[in-house]
């Protein structure tokens, strides 16, 4: 049987508790923002709604324009709102855990911009899909998903 020296364990046992309690974390000080979750539950909801439109155009299936339509709307009172989500102070280099990188508050009128665009795209596929137009909305899929694209790669960590 193989025994384990119990002086280095007496030893590495409190050191470790005092990190620990020390806060070993990077997270800084002070409550989270609430616009960290809120941020985080309106970007889940926007690509929910956009995979619903996606999927609404899978080959071989009846488009339900009415579905598209309620997604598109989703997206578009979302995408008003992500102004009001970013903060000062909410981002990665302020301690936080979050796919937020610095460029949205050191370029904020390309994010605003990035912003606007999704708020174009979306309003587009509202209204062909209101309109009843099967195809007009299927070819805006295509924007709409380029105009997330650009987000994503200009202000978001790919964490992939």
């Amino acid at each position: 049987m193989n025994r384990i020296p119990l002086r280095p364990l007496m030893i590495a046992a409190p050191l470790a508790a005092l990190l620990a309690a020390c806060g070993g974390s990077d997270a800084p000080e002070g409550e989270k923002p609430a616009e960290l979750e809120l941020r985080h539950d309106n970007f889940e909801a926007i690509s929910d709604s956009f995979k619903t439109i996606r999927a609404q155009y899978e080959e071989g299936k009846e488009t339900d324009i009415v579905m598209v339509a309620a997604a598109a709307r989703d997206i578009n009172e979302r995408a008003a709102a992500i102004e009001d989500h970013f903060p000062e102070g909410s981002g990665r280099d302020a301690g936080w855990d979050t796919e937020a990188l610095p460029t949205i508050w050191e370029k904020p009128a390309e994010f605003t911009a990035a912003q606007q665009k999704l708020l174009e795209e979306s309003a587009k596929m509202l209204e062909l899909a209101e309109a009843g137009d099967v195809a007009g909305a299927g070819e805006q899929v295509g924007p709409l998903g380029a105009s997330c694209k650009n987000c994503h790669d200009t202000f978001r960590l790919d964490d992939d």
